[in-house]
């Protein structure tokens, strides 16, 4: 069975064309990046947090017990700006997830930690998660999945290293057209 636009609505028709972005590496992340963001969001969704949240929320629980970490820190290693890291921060201390000190050595910086009730959700989720992020791989054999995560970071690591900052988003002027 066909639709108007000539495309089958079978699966296994459609799995069989190579799509468009095949091949394209910036559109195949933008795909991926979808696919785990959309599953991860789907369990900590249940919680009331964002996966934006959750990746921070998951960046503090690895940390050793009674450590804090710097916000600047924190937003560099999370590849946030900083303006978004403290958003994001705000809004897990607002939710009782997170504190947020101020550096008695240093007045300037900000101190994070989990709170709590963090550390518990955190232990919660965190078995839901990594079922999330193993089923996203499993249609990969085993072995494939550790050489495509190997990869993956490569990749990934291999371009960050001209990289200074944090990507920052350009403000649009709004009253230009877009070109």
């Amino acid at each position: 069975m066909r639709n108007v636009a000539g495309i089958t609505n079978d699966l296994s028709a459609r799995l069989s064309v190579a799509a468009p972005w095949h091949g394209i590496p910036a559109a195949a992340a933008r795909r991926f990046h979808q696919i785990c963001a959309a599953r991860v969001g789907t369990v900590v969704g249940e919680h009331g947090l964002t996966s934006l949240q959750w990746g921070a929320l998951q960046h503090l629980g690895w940390l050793p017990e009674n450590t804090v970490l710097e916000q600047n820190v924190f937003a560099v290693r999370l590849n946030f700006d900083r303006n978004t890291a403290s958003v994001v921060v705000e809004q897990l201390v607002k939710l009782g997830l997170a504190a947020r000190q101020i550096n008695g050595a240093d007045r300037r910086l900000r101190l994070l930690s989990l709170t709590t009730k963090g550390k518990k959700l955190y232990a919660r989720l965190l078995p839901a998660v990594n079922r999330v992020n193993a089923q996203v791989v499993s249609a990969l054999p085993p072995r494939e999945r550790k050489q495509f995560m190997n990869l993956l970071i490569r990749v990934i690591e291999g371009n960050l290293v001209d990289q200074k900052s944090p990507p920052r988003r350009r403000r649009r002027n709004l009253s230009q057209p877009p070109t």
